[in-house]
């Protein structure tokens, strides 16, 4: 028997049927019991969605299928994988990156300030880590963020940063860099000194710099950061200066570019690379990726 207790949600019964089509490529058993549309079964998880639109699912393996499949697929939420958001009332800086794996597109490290009388606010308009929200919805809270606090972003197109890149050598000492620039402008604008980071690194690499900018902040830095709220708002602002950043990209080279780096990205890569040559593609990528490699050719070389 699981240890888990059953997930118990709403679906809309219009998704019913794709729920079903879907269960049954998945190898599940389907039987429709009393006052049920239909209850679907395999080794350690049971399915139930009933008449009244309640779904059910338990078993030992229900973590990984609500996780991964019906969360993303069908229900477009993420309350089971990603808890509610903490809420820490004391007001701080809360700073973020996004695209630091992409290959195209830029790096965009954000920083938010929230104050005491935010937090519900922002609770209530549901900022949550931007890796549990669509790009629609993380344009939306993007732009009610930008209306209700102070925040700061440091957009760093690919030219730049492999201009940067070549003076650092390293991604974390880039990052930090662009973490103590964003929070040096937020403690200008807001005058706050309390800051939550997302830890991407040793611990000394952003203290070094943000030493080397002179800047006294009482700094936390901890792994999956954007549980807080503060963080969680900056996740989403960078997130959406990437994703535009990205898009803006796609339009100019007439080539939809993918996220992250995979062979889709590659073969992206070789098409900007057939019809606008090495320059070019050169210019819209992170050029100490691998992948810029494979896209070359040069791989074994």
């Amino acid at each position: 028997m699981s240890s888990l207790p059953p997930f118990v949600t709403t679906l809309d019964l219009k998704l019913a049927e794709k729920l079903l089509n879907d269960l049954q490529q998945q190898g599940f058993s389907i039987t429709i019991p009393a006052y049920t549309r239909f209850s679907a079964s395999k080794k350690g998880l049971t399915c139930t969605l009933y008449t009244s639109g309640k779904l059910v699912v338990q078993g030992k393996e229900q973590a990984h299928f609500i996780e991964f499949y019906l969360e993303p697929e069908i229900l477009e939420s993420f309350g089971f994988s990603h808890p509610t958001t903490k809420i820490d009332l004391t007001p701080h800086i809360g700073i973020d990156e996004s695209g630091k794996g992409d290959f195209f597109g830029p790096l965009c490290i954000a920083g938010v300030y929230i104050q005491a009388n935010q937090f519900s606010k922002l609770q209530a308009l549901g900022v949550k880590d931007s890796k549990t929200l669509s790009d629609k919805t993380i344009r939306q809270l993007a732009s009610q963020i930008k209306n209700l606090c102070l925040y700061h972003i440091v957009k760093i197109n690919p030219a730049k940063y492999n201009e940067i890149y070549q003076d650092f050598k390293n991604l974390n000492r880039l990052l930090a860099w662009g973490h103590a620039t964003t929070i040096e402008q937020l403690i200008l604008q807001s005058g706050c000194q309390t800051v939550i980071i997302d830890q991407f690194a040793d611990e000394k690499v952003v203290l070094l710099a943000l030493k080397r900018k002179k800047l006294d902040v009482n700094l936390t830095q901890r792994h999956r950061a954007e549980d807080d709220l503060a963080v969680a708002a900056a996740s989403i602002l960078a997130r959406q200066a990437f994703i535009d950043g990205l898009e803006q990209l796609s339009k100019e080279i007439q080539i939809p570019l993918p996220k992250g780096s995979s062979s889709a990205t590659q073969k992206a890569g070789k098409e900007v690379l057939r019809k606008w040559g090495e320059e070019r593609l050169r210019s819209i990528c992170k050029q100490h990726f691998k992948t810029l490699d494979a896209i070359l050719g040069k791989v074994g070389k």
